[in-house]
């Protein structure tokens, strides 16, 4: 049984690593694809398979967090173990997993209807901590606005990239389940 839950919880973690990648490699402004990203999709892939809560939320949060720092030296040339508004991020990202966790049969209209919630989610919550800051919107009912429909492209983008890459774990995990039973529950 303990192989078992080892293999599973290594495949598990692996598929979110690999998923991950998408994130570094089309991180760069220059590309269209750059927040195009699968952590939504991680987040609620996490939560839904992981048994043990503990690791459904360190294994994507820990992801995020080391790409974060990858992208942070790459891109800004300073290694930053916590951003500006990293709370609002990963407290959104935390919701996210705990939406997978209610995932209790994995079909196309429960991933679906996951991916639009976190997506939402992810939407209002970082947002709501960018006008809060203050730097980039004043804090007026005109400052909150624009800072909602500023971020509308950021929101597609997440939307589309939690169906497309949810479609993707999801479905390889449920196959994969299917074919190798040592990775069923």
């Amino acid at each position: 049984m303990k192989t078992i839950i080892k293999t599973r919880t290594g495949i598990l973690a692996i598929m979110i690593l690999t998923a991950s990648l998408w994130r570094l490699i089309f991180a760069s402004n220059h590309t269209p694809l750059h927040d195009f990203t699968p952590i939504g999709a991680m987040a609620l892939f996490g939560g839904c398979y992981f048994s043990d809560k503990w690791k459904a939320y360190l294994v994507p949060l820990l992801t995020l967090w080391l790409t974060d720092l990858v992208l942070n030296y790459i891109y800004m040339h300073q290694f930053v173990l916590f951003y500006d508004g990293f709370a609002w991020t990963y407290g959104a990202f935390a919701l996210m997993v705990l939406v997978g966790t209610f995932i209790k049969k994995v079909n196309v209209r429960n991933v679906v209807l996951a991916g639009v919630v976190t997506a939402l989610l992810h939407y209002v919550i970082t947002d709501f901590g960018t006008w809060l800051d203050g730097r980039m919107y004043p804090l007026t009912w005109q400052g909150f606005t624009a800072c909602y429909v500023a971020a509308l492209p950021y929101l597609q983008k997440m939307l589309f990239a939690n169906l497309m890459f949810g479609g993707l774990m999801f479905g390889a995990f449920e196959w994969a389940q299917k074919k190798y039973t040592v990775l069923a529950a």
